[in-house]
Formats: C-alpha cells, structure tokens, sequence
C-alpha cells in the first residue's frame, strides 16, 4: 500500500462527512491505542471543511433573556411545549431550551428567542 502524503490525506479529510470522520478517529483509537479526536478535530476546519464538520447535534441555551423576558418565557413555552413557571426556571437560570437538536433546527429556535429579545449561544 502506498504512503499517503500530508497534503494527500488533507485532501481525503476535506472531502469526509462529520460521520466519516467521527469513523476514522474511532479506527485509529483502535489500531493505535490512542486518541486522535484533538487532531482529527483541529484538522478538519484548519484543512477548510465545509459545514458537514459542524456538531451533528447541539443544545440551544439563553444566554441572556433581555430586556423582554416576557416574551422570551412565551417562546420558550412554545419551543419546549413545558408550563409557565419551567419556562420562567430556563429563563432565569439562562439554562438549555432544548438538548441535541440538529444545526437547522438550533437555528430555527434560535432565530424565535432572539426576535423575542434573548441572546442565545450553542453548547
């Protein structure tokens, strides 16, 4: 088998989906013993990856809730489908609205608590 260059498996690693990824860090955890995640993580965006690297799934948190927590307790009640005073609880603790969601939809809820007036971050 021939050796890969640098420069040739930078090409393959562009052209690989978060899951191929994901695949080929848990290969060389097994072959080799030890854990490239830091490597393999750093790479992908440093070798221009496209948003197929993005987290397959993310957690939608306030981070603020603004000058209209009213309305940000309304939309979080909507998103959540949880009562009153659970929605209040995630406003005021600036807690997660909804855990592993994927990216269009962290976007989505993320767009509806910011034109209620929150500020929201990704974790």
């Amino acid at each position: 088998m021939a050796k890969l260059t640098k420069d040739e498996f930078i090409s393959a690693l562009k052209e690989m989906n978060l899951l191929e990824i994901k695949e080929l860090v848990d290969a060389m955890k097994e072959e080799f013993g030890v854990d490239p995640s830091a490597v393999a993580v750093a790479a992908a965006p440093a070798a221009g990856a496209s948003e197929e690297a993005a987290p397959a799934a993310v957690n939608v948190a306030i981070a603020d809730a603004g000058a209209g927590k009213v309305n940000v307790i309304k939309a979080v009640k909507e998103i959540t489908g949880l009562g009153l005073k659970e929605s209040k609880d995630i406003v005021d603790s600036c807690g997660v609205v909804k855990e592993n969601v994927s990216a269009d939809e962290a976007n989505e809820i993320k767009a509806k608590l910011e034109e209620a007036g929150a500020t929201v971050e990704f974790r």
